[in-house]
């Protein structure tokens, strides 16, 4: 995968092994950071809608923050392999704490958003030039299992978040759930402003600007589509699937004609990096179909508590950072293809168990599918993203590793667009008129309104609904599962290179 007229950095000097812990340290220092925004906001959203009003509002605060990150998250990923990955790193971590102390300032809504947008962007460059680091300063033997501690922080932060964002809009303000990134920010920067060290090139690197702003058109608008298209009009819908079509279009067409390509087409005809990429797809539709449509069955259908409901996803995202951490074992003594399998096998089996659910189940029932899911989870996301770090050249590790993380976000707005529209159309079916009533199962001090013959009905369409998310979950899990068998049999962290390439 060599490319004429790329700027080369040298490998970054590391010189002892206690430096490289101390540099996992801040690297997985960087991931809790941005990992736990979304989960520590979500929390605080209550408290600070109620401050700042303009109710309808309320989901670009998170959309904003997931487009800027995901439209940013390549372009990062190239810029690193051309100017390193401190100086990039430190962009990235600027930019997202320059965001987060604004947001804590807001003093409306359309504030808070245009100042999420600018987290999110530096989102973008936190996680994977952190994964793209430790990929460099490991060998891939002992990437597999480093890497699989650093997405068990994932698991980590969905636990840490939802109490840590409660404790501090109880007892500090809504503002503090933006700024307790602030320490850890600045402790991961120092730390590897002090002990990484890169060698870089002299000569100035070419930088698409073309290319970048293609992919920002193009992925934009296509994701705003995917997270926003239930409340943007049929024309404006249409627009955006239009002009995101055309600007890949034209992306792809360009980038087989430059030189030094923002995102490199061939990458999509390596079989390693192509599978890894698509089975990060596919597990970020089925992560969502337990983190954001669990909770409407626990609490809708069952009727437990939000506290129960927490309980319920921790299960994920315990299994998830067991998962992440044992998978690298697995790696090391089998191969890519098992430890990828054992993780679809996983997803099927969770989303099966989820599938047949029925209200009276109770929470243990759908923890255990979460719980299956979670390990599924751990289990794929670290072997594909070290499976593609592998196959690429050290030059291009950083855009691979973007690309990867790339599509598990894109794959999640996907799994939102789509199961949230399976849901709306088996309410519609299963029950035509229960549409403005069906949120107020969620709610205990609503739902004790309703007549039992009401609540009855409710549950019972809401339960089909919510079963038809779990029926396609199974099916992409076996998506999962076929993608995993298609990689090298022989390929694992400890065989070549050159027998994981097509």
């Amino acid at each position: 995968m060599s490319e004429k007229g790329v700027v080369q950095e040298a490998a970054p000097v590391v010189g002892v092994a206690g430096r490289r812990s101390l540099i996992l340290a801040a690297c997985m220092m960087a991931t809790f950071m941005a990992a736990v925004e979304s989960t520590i906001v979500a929390t605080a959203m209550p408290t600070i809608v109620a401050d700042l009003g303009d109710f309808h509002l309320f989901s670009w605060i998170f959309a904003a923050y997931l487009l800027s990150q995901a439209v940013s998250i390549p372009i990062y990923g190239r810029l690193a392999d051309l100017f390193g990955r401190k100086r990039i790193f430190f962009a990235g971590a600027s930019l997202f704490l320059v965001g987060s102390t604004l947001c804590g300032f807001a003093q409306g809504m359309l504030s808070l958003i245009v100042f999420r947008a600018l987290q999110g962007m530096g989102a973008g460059a936190v996680q994977p030039v952190a994964y793209t680091i430790v990929g460099d300063i490991y060998t891939p033997t002992e990437r597999a299992r480093v890497q699989g501690f650093l997405s068990s922080v994932f698991g980590i932060s969905a636990i840490v978040g939802p109490s840590l964002g409660a404790f501090l809009v109880e007892h500090v303000s809504w503002s503090a759930v933006f700024w307790v990134n602030l320490p850890i920010g600045a402790l991961a920067m120092t730390m590897l402003a002090v002990f990484f060290r890169e060698q870089l090139h002299a000569r100035a690197p070419r930088i698409d600007f073309l290319a970048s702003f293609l992919l920002m058109l193009g992925a934009g608008t296509l994701m705003m589509a995917l997270i926003q298209g239930s409340s943007l009009s049929p024309w404006l819908l249409a627009a955006c699937i239009v002009v995101g079509v055309a600007a890949l279009a034209v992306l792809v067409r360009h980038e087989r004609h430059v030189e030094a390509p923002m995102l490199p087409i061939r990458f999509w005809t390596n079989r390693v990096i192509a599978l890894g990429n698509f089975g990060s797809f596919a597990i970020g539709m089925v992560m969502m179909s337990v983190s954001a449509f669990l909770p409407t069955y626990v609490q809708g259908v069952m009727g437990r508590s939000a506290a129960v409901t927490g309980m319920v996803l921790a299960a994920m995202s315990i299994s998830w950072a067991v998962a992440s951490a044992g998978s690298g074992r697995v790696m090391i003594r089998t191969s890519y293809r098992v430890s990828a399998m054992f993780g679809g096998t996983m997803l099927v089996l969770g989303s099966i168990v989820l599938m047949t659910m029925v209200p009276e189940s109770g929470p243990l029932w759908a923890g255990a599918g979460a719980l299956l899911i979670g390990l599924g989870m751990g289990s794929c996301n670290t072997t594909y993203l070290v499976s593609v770090q592998a196959v690429a050249t050290q030059r291009e590790r950083g855009a691979a590793t973007a690309s990867n993380m790339f599509m598990r976000i894109v794959g999640q707005s996907t799994g939102a667009a789509l199961f949230g529209a399976l849901v709306n159309i088996g309410l519609l079916h299963f029950a035509p008129r229960a549409g403005e009533v069906a949120a107020r199962l969620m709610q205990p001090a609503l739902r004790q309104h309703l007549a039992p013959a009401e609540i009855a009905t409710l549950t019972s369409a809401m339960a089909a609904a919510v079963r038809n998310v779990y029926v396609v979950g199974a099916v992409v899990g076996l998506v999962v599962l076929v993608l995993g068998a298609r990689l090298p049999a022989a390929l694992g962290p400890t065989t070549t290179l050159d027998r994981g390439r097509p």
